[in-house]
């Protein structure tokens, strides 16, 4: 299995939403991370043949998703940030109803609806109707209905959105169990969703793929820009103000924070191994904050 991006690009009127976008995907887990309006969800869409490209094209196995047709969408599962239910369905009733839209044969549809929400852990509610799950609830249905057809190609929009920490875990060993023989695209701007099961991570960033890598890639681009320090509790706002602050933690009297910095602050720090998220934060530091000053 062989999915190809070759130099895609998306325009809406005068916004470029993706630009210039080329990879290579084969069986495994790919972390798409980004701040909000990085372009991720227009590139998955894309790839799942809702938009078309304005430019650029996308090919399995060197054939055009587009020319392919059904062929492609029968080897597809998609999971939207926000995916359609019948309200009044059950759980059980509303997979067996995309298993049909699928071309499941209904005996086939039954047995992989009794398998996936196993699976999910709604296999108690089966019978319930969706309007009176939680949003957590209807989240795993809705991984359960993007597995319904087996897909070869798995695409995740923010997928763990209404989960709890429990739920994240279940879901991730669920994904790492799939990936096997899939393509498994997962968006998120969540690090610790994709930081453990995620092969490659693709980095986007205004539209443009900024970087891609492991984890361990990833991380390796920030050794030496990471420092821990301990100071009084008076002046936690001052060095809050003055550095990019990705933890800070009170001990007593004074606050330990880590810093994310290219020049090494000075007074007594100490330098410390990189994580995802001070890449991330790294990165992203002045999207966020354009958010929280209300200019995005």
């Amino acid at each position: 299995m062989d999915l190809s991006l070759n130099q895609l690009n998306k325009h809406f009127s005068a916004k470029r939403a993706v630009k210039g976008i080329s990879f290579r995907l084969t069986s495994g887990v790919y972390g798409l991370l980004g701040a909000n309006g990085a372009g991720k969800t227009t590139l998955m869409r894309m790839i799942c043949g809702i938009l078309n490209p304005t430019s650029g094209s996308i090919q399995l196995n060197g054939q055009d998703i587009g020319r392919m047709g059904e062929r492609y969408r029968d080897l597809l599962g998609y999971l939207p940030q926000d995916f359609g239910y019948y309200p009044d369905f059950s759980a059980e009733e509303f997979l067996w109803y995309i298993g049909s839209l699928k071309g499941l044969t209904p005996s086939a549809s039954k047995g992989k609806t009794r398998e996936l929400l196993r699976t999910v852990a709604l296999e108690d509610v089966s019978r319930k109707k969706i309007r009176t799950f939680s949003g957590g609830m209807k989240q795993r249905l809705g991984i359960a209905q993007a597995m319904i057809n087996d897909p070869k190609i798995l695409v995740l929009d923010e997928p763990t959105s209404g989960l709890d920490p429990k739920e994240r875990v279940r879901f991730r060993n669920l994904i790492a169990d799939l990936a096997r023989d899939k393509i498994v695209i997962l968006s998120t701007h969540i690090v610790s969703d994709i930081e453990y099961i995620a092969d490659q991570i693709l980095v986007m960033k205004q539209g443009e793929l900024l970087m891609h890598g492991t984890v361990e890639d990833l991380t390796a681009t920030m050794e030496g820009f990471v420092w821990v320090c301990h100071i009084p509790v008076r002046e936690a706002e001052e060095w809050n103000a003055r550095y990019c602050v990705s933890n800070l933690r009170h001990e007593g009297n004074l606050v330990e924070l880590r810093i994310v910095s290219e020049q090494k602050p000075a007074g007594q720090i100490t330098s410390v191994a990189p994580t995802l998220e001070d890449f991330y934060l790294y990165h992203f530091q002045d999207e966020q904050d354009e958010i929280n000053n209300g200019r995005k």
